[in-house]
């Protein structure tokens, strides 16, 4: 292979060239398509005879009916064909993918739930207890000691029984 390189009139020149043929291939196409439309119409869609009595209007309605009835049959039919397929495809893709053994692990977000939330959500409409953890605490009551109380009237009193060696003596005695 060598290397020259195409001078930019002979490029030009060229893609002119694949242009044109491109055009007249897609023009002969789009009269293929047309052609095939009007071949089609023709078979499957006779030209309209309006019927002049009743029973012809009937009878084309009930005509007309059953062949709305074939073609939602049809429609139905490729439908579930489609998704069967479309199924096919996911399950062999995630086949694929466990058989390549790498697996992008998506990004998790933080998400703020309460506990009552995450219950409703996994277990659907079925939780209807609350789960309010501090109403399950068991309540205790404080007692209030009443010597506590009696102690605290008169602070100068109680400065004044401490004050000097004797006071010390008496804090001493009264722990031991």
């Amino acid at each position: 292979m060598s290397d020259k390189k195409m001078s930019s009139s002979r490029k030009h020149h060229l893609k002119s060239l694949m242009l044109s043929i491109a055009k007249g291939l897609l023009e002969e196409e789009v009269k293929d398509q047309e052609e095939e439309r009007r071949m089609y119409m023709a078979e499957n869609c006779p030209s309209l005879s309006l019927p002049r009595t009743m029973q012809e209007l009937q009878e084309l309605c009930r005509e007309i009916h059953h062949k709305i009835e074939v073609t939602d049959e049809e429609r139905y039919d490729l439908e579930m064909k489609v998704t069967k397929c479309n199924k096919e495809i996911d399950d062999l893709s995630i086949k694929v993918q466990d058989l390549k053994g790498k697996f992008k692990k998506p990004v998790l977000r933080k998400v703020r739930m309460s506990a009552d939330a995450m219950l409703k959500a996994l277990l659907g409409s079925k939780h209807t207890v609350n789960m309010d953890l501090r109403a399950n605490l068991k309540q205790v009551k404080k007692e209030v000691k009443e010597e506590e109380l009696r102690d605290v009237g008169d602070w100068r009193k109680n400065i004044e029984d401490k004050s000097g060696m004797d006071g010390r003596k008496k804090m001493f005695e009264a722990e031991a």
